[in-house]
C-alpha cells in the first residue's frame, strides 16, 4: 500500500521505518539537515522493535495522492503541515497521530472530503539524530474516532497498521484522548529541570507536582462531561476514583505509570524539543487543560505553572534547578 508519514521526527521516523519494513510504499516528508540525511542514508531504527534500517522515498511535501496518510508532526505544527499537502491529501483517508485533544478536527477543518482518524502512540521513542530513531519503551498504538463503537472503516485501518506495529482498535476514541491526556502530564517536569520521567517520578516534591497535575486534568475532563476511555489499564471508573483520592494515595499513578518504563532514561517528547532546540507543543497538553478548565469555569493553578515554567525553560535555554520548580509551587499554597 502506498501509505505517506508527513513528519520525520520521533513518531514519524518510527511509522516510517516499520510500515517500510513491512512490505508498504512509504513516502515520509522532511524538512532541513533531516531531509538530506533521510535521502542519503534512510531512516535507523533501533531498541523495542528490533533494529532496521530503511529507506522511504523523502520529500518536503507531497506530490500524489497516497492511500493512506498518518500525520505525525507535534500539535502545533499540525495545521501548516496539512496545509502544505491538502492538494493532494484531500479526500483521502488521514490518521492524525500526535498528543493533546484536537488533532482530528484540525484535520477534518483543512481536509473536508478526507475521512479523518485519530491514533494515540504509548511508545516512548527518543529523536537521537535527523534519521535515527531509540524506542526505548514498545507500547500498542490505539485507532479511533468519535465517541462510539470502533466501526468497520477503523478496524480495517487497525489491520493496516497492525502489519507494522500492534495497534488495537479503540471505543470512545475522544475519551480516550483525554486518557492519554492524564498520562501526557508525565511530559512538563522533566522539560522543566532536565531530568527523566523516571527521575522526575522518583522525586518525591516533583512526583507530588505531577499527581497534582494528573488530578487537575481529571477534574478538569469531568467538569467538560468527559467519559474517560479506556487506555493503559486506566478508564472512566479508576481515574474518577483517582480524582478523589488524597494526594499522597494518589501518587500511585505516576508510579505505576513509571513501573512500565524501565530503567532506560525516558526524556518525555517535551523535553526532547527543548534539547533540539524546538518550540515544544505544550500548549496542547498542560495548555489544553488551562483552556478546558476555562471552559469549565474553574482554575487550575498547578496546569497553568507547568505550562508557565515549560515557556520559562523555552526562552531561557537551560532547565530550572528542583529547588527552584518547588519553591515555585510552594508559592502556589501561600
Amino acid at each position: 500500500m502506498k501509505i505517506a508519514v508527513i513528519g520525520a521526527g520521533a513518531l514519524g521516523g518510527t511509522f516510517a521505518t516499520l510500515l517500510a519494513r513491512a512490505g508498504h510504499e512509504v513516502t515520509v516528508t522532511a524538512r532541513g539537515p533531516a531531509l538530506a540525511v533521510i535521502r542519503a542514508e534512510g531512516i535507523s531504527l533501533t531498541g523495542a522493535f528490533g533494529g532496521t534500517r530503511q529507506y522511504p522515498l523523502a520529500l518536503e511535501r507531497l506530490v500524489e495522492t497516497p492511500q493512506l496518510t498518518l500525520v505525525c508532526t507535534k500539535a502545533q505544527d499540525a495545521a501548516a503541515a496539512i496545509g502544505d499537502n491538502a492538494r493532494v491529501l484531500d479526500g483521502s483517508p488521514v490518521i492524525v497521530v500526535q498528543n493533546g485533544l484536537d488533532g482530528v478536527r484540525t484535520a477534518s477543518a483543512l481536509l473536508p472530503c478526507s475521512d479523518c482518524f485519530g491514533a494515540l502512540s504509548i511508545m516512548a521513542a527518543n529523536y537521537t539524530a535527523p534519521g535515527q530513531v531509540a524506542i526505548t519503551t514498545a507500547a500498542p498504538t490505539y485507532i479511533g474516532r468519535g465517541t462510539g463503537v470502533a466501526d468497520t472503516v477503523t478496524r480495517a485501518w487497525r489491520d493496516v497498521l497492525s502489519s507494522a506495529v500492534p495497534t488495537v482498535a479503540l471505543d470512545n476514541f475522544v475519551g480516550a484522548q483525554w486518557t492519554k491526556l492524564v498520562v501526557n502530564m508525565l511530559n512538563a517536569l522533566p522539560a522543566i529541570t532536565g531530568l527523566s520521567v523516571q527521575e522526575v517520578v522518583d522525586h518525591t516534591g516533583l512526583r507530588r507536582v505531577m499527581t497534582e497535575s494528573m488530578r487537575e486534568t481529571v477534574r478538569v475532563g469531568m467538569k467538560r462531561g468527559v467519559r474517560f476511555g479506556s487506555l493503559q489499564g486506566l478508564g472512566d471508573g479508576p481515574l474518577r476514583t483517582f480524582s478523589r483520592l488524597p494526594t499522597g494515595l494518589g501518587q500511585v499513578l505516576p508510579l505505576r505509570l513509571r513501573s512500565r518504563m524501565g530503567d532506560v532514561p525516558n526524556l518525555g517528547s517535551t523535553q526532547q524539543s527543548l534539547k533540539r532546540g524546538q518550540l515544544t507543543e505544550i500548549d496542547y497538553l498542560n495548555g489544553a487543560v488551562v483552556r478546558e478548565a476555562t471552559l469549565a469555569g474553574v482554575r487550575v493553578p498547578v496546569n497553568e505553572l507547568l505550562t508557565a515554567l515549560v515557556h520559562e525553560v523555552e526562552a531561557r535555554g537551560v532547565p530550572l534547578s528542583t529547588y527552584d520548580v518547588l519553591e515555585r509551587f510552594a508559592a502556589l499554597r501561600h
